[in-house]
């Protein structure tokens, strides 16, 4: 069974830095994408960004600029660095990871969520 674990989230003043880091272990054949969502109260789960297994980075318009996602060495961490942070992105941050089997089905999994906190 594939698991995510997340660490770094936090309480920081706006303007401030994180960096969030995702370990995924257990038996993984192929990774199609890694990435970052994030759910704030009352609001839906919305994508943050996240990478191909090409490399290849999308991000929601609201962070471009500021947020930058990136994997780790060994391809199985995945990581979120978070500057210049607003009020705004105050919310449960997931780990998400979408595989690919041997049999070629694909497989998504999802960490327990980090929160991240901006105070103005």
């Amino acid at each position: 069974q594939v698991r995510l674990v997340e660490s770094g989230g936090g309480l920081v003043q706006a303007g401030e830095s994180l960096r969030l880091s995702c370990v995924a272990s257990g038996v993984i054949f192929s990774i199609n994408t890694q990435g970052w969502y994030r759910q704030a109260p009352g609001k839906q789960r919305e994508l943050v960004a996240d990478i191909t297994s090409g490399g290849t980075t999308t991000y929601v318009d609201s962070v471009k600029g500021r947020l930058t996602i990136s994997r780790g060495d060994a391809k199985n961490t995945v990581y979120l660095q978070m500057n210049s942070l607003k009020p705004e992105d105050t919310a449960v941050y997931f780990c998400n990871l979408r595989t690919r089997t041997v049999l070629g089905d694909t497989r998504e999994y999802w960490g327990q969520g980090t929160q991240v906190t901006v105070s103005s």
